[in-house]
């Protein structure tokens, strides 16, 4: 068996891609639901409902990518 050693880095890194990950989820839902309850229409709420998504989401990519960028250094 292969022996896997994290470093402190490598560990701050995880936590952090799970924590931005938790956060942008819960400001996706909570954005959502905020959209939802303007009573709009379909037609009003779709175009900021696909905005806001497409961009939290892309944040988070961009972030998943520095950190990525960031542990590829480490090696």
């Amino acid at each position: 068996m292969k022996n896997s050693k994290i470093t402190n880095k490598q560990n701050t890194i995880l936590w952090t891609k799970r924590v931005t990950a938790l956060v942008a989820i819960s400001v996706w839902i909570a954005v959502l639901y905020k959209i939802v309850g303007n009573g709009d229409g379909f037609a009003d709420q779709a175009p900021v409902c696909m905005f806001s998504t497409m961009g939290i989401f892309a944040l988070l990519t961009g972030v998943y990518k520095a950190l990525e960028y960031w542990e590829a250094q480490e090696s």
